[in-house]
This record gives C-alpha cells, sequence and structure tokens, in this order.
C-alpha cells in the first residue's frame, strides 16, 4: 500500500517543568507547532502542553482526541483518519515518550498496518534517561513497570529482580509517586546488601537527581541526603552482584560471601 502524505507523529512532551527549548530540538518543536490533529491519554495535560510549547493555532481549534490509558481498539481507524486523508497527527502522552511504557502501542501497529507513515520525534525518555545514568548494564536491560503493592509479592518481586539481574541485565522500573517512598524503604529491607540500587528523580528539571548506591550504602545514608522522591516522578534501576552463595533470610540480606 502506498503512503499517504500524512503520518503519526510520536511526540515527546516534558518529563517536569522545564522550559521546552531545553529539552525538546527544533525539529519536533516546528513539527508539533505544524500539526492541527492530537490524540492524547489526557486531553487536559496535552493541551497545556500545547500550550506551553506556543502552538501558533488557537487551542480551542485544535483537534485533540482523549484516547485515555487503554485506548480501544475499534477506534483506531476513526482516530487515524486525519493521516489517512493525508494530513499529519500527533500521538502524546502525559510525560515523555508516547507508546514506550505507555499507551499507543496498538495504535502505532495499527497505523504501520494502514500502510501510514510512523515518524517517531526525538525528545526525553525516563526510562532511558535513568539507564543512561544508573552505571549499570546498558547492553541489557528490561523493563517491568510496577511491583506488585502485596507486601509478600512485594518480597518476592523484588527477590526475582535479583535474579533476572545476575544475568548482567539491569532491572528497570517505576511506582506511583506517592508510593516512592514505601517501595524504597521495602528495597532497603528485602534486597541484598551488595546490590545496586539507582534512583532517578525529575529528569531534565532543575531538581534533577540521579543516585546509585549499593544497598548497603543506602541504609547508611542520612536521610537529609537522599534524593526526594515521595509524590516526586522517579524510575529505580537495580542490578545485583553475583552471588557467590546461599542467601541467608530475613530483611536486608547480606552478601554470600567472606565479607559479612
Amino acid at each position: 500500500m502506498s503512503n499517504p502524505s500524512g503520518a503519526l507523529l510520536l511526540l515527546p512532551t516534558l518529563l517536569g517543568e522545564s522550559p521546552p527549548e531545553r529539552v525538546l530540538p527544533a525539529e519536533t518543536l516546528t513539527l508539533a507547532r505544524a500539526t492541527t490533529a492530537f490524540l492524547a491519554e489526557n486531553a487536559k495535560s496535552a493541551r497545556a502542553f500545547l500550550k506551553l510549547i506556543a502552538h501558533p493555532q488557537p487551542l480551542a481549534s485544535l483537534a485533540v482526541t482523549e484516547i485515555g490509558h487503554h485506548p480501544d481498539p475499534r477506534r483506531f481507524d476513526e482516530w487515524l483518519r486525519p493521516a489517512i486523508e493525508g494530513r499529519d497527527v500527533a500521538l502524546l502522552s502525559e510525560a515523555g515518550c508516547p507508546a514506550v511504557a505507555d499507551p499507543g502501542a496498538g495504535l502505532v501497529a495499527r497505523a504501520h498496518r494502514l500502510g501510514l507513515r510512523v515518524r517517531p520525534l526525538v525528545g526525553p525518555s525516563s526510562l532511558l534517561l535513568a539507564l543512561m545514568s544508573a552505571g549499570m548494564s546498558g547492553q541489557r536491560f528490561r523493563f517491568v513497570g510496577y511491583l506488585p503493592q502485596d507486601r509478600q509479592a512485594l518480597i518476592a518481586a523484588i527477590a526475582e529482580l535479583e535474579r533476572a539481574s545476575r544475568g548482567e541485565e539491569t532491572q528497570v522500573f517505576i511506582e506511583t509517586p506517592y508510593r516512592n517512598e514505601r517501595l524504597l524503604q521495602a528495597l532497603l529491607d528485602h534486597a541484598r546488601q551488595d546490590t545496586q540500587l539507582a534512583v532517578a528523580v525529575d529528569l531534565t528539571t532543575d531538581a534533577e537527581r540521579v543516585l546509585s548506591l549499593p544497598i548497603a550504602g543506602w541504609q547508611v545514608l542520612p536521610t537529609a541526603l537522599r534524593p526526594v522522591i515521595e509524590r516526586r516522578p522517579a524510575v529505580f534501576a537495580l542490578m545485583a552482584a553475583a552471588v557467590q552463595g546461599p542467601a541467608p533470610s530475613g530483611g536486608g540480606r547480606t552478601p554470600a560471601s567472606g565479607r559479612q
């Protein structure tokens, strides 16, 4: 099928309070300002972003369609109609890159099946920035999303992350901001002391902070020196050290070595 002139633009948005020109390249901003049809996870935040980048058209004149957290596949063709008819339509996330740990992958797949051009635009990805700054393997990594809320399931999930990461595969995960401190405390209580943990918070903003330490280092770090993560957007990355013997049971596990 030949490509029509319209394209599905994958338009990154800001991760936090930053001037758009500091985070988004000129071409991304130019294309965003030239587009009049948008598909957004959240219409309100999309309009706020379009206002922030000084879109030249009145906001009321722009077609901003909310697709929600779970886009309905039955509406994909309807949403892609502008591109089918020859006009660009842009997919936006609430923060960062669309369709990566975010709604939209099915819509992108449908655009490909329809023969539409799909254009990923350059912009910030919190997952990639956290991985870059963690000091862990960037050759093999896995994003596991959210960990369980149930305490026993969370403890088991932490052990599984450590097991998986021993193959030199960095484990990247997130939490709802108001539960960040709870997750950090669970990691400090139940991960091995030689497991490396990185926390990246408020990426691309003036408040940005990235800290990567073994669990033992986190445990002795004064609270005042820890990144402020409660109710702040944060990304966690973890990599366990190679195991030399069976891990002891109980919280705050120590490495199975002569250094216990």
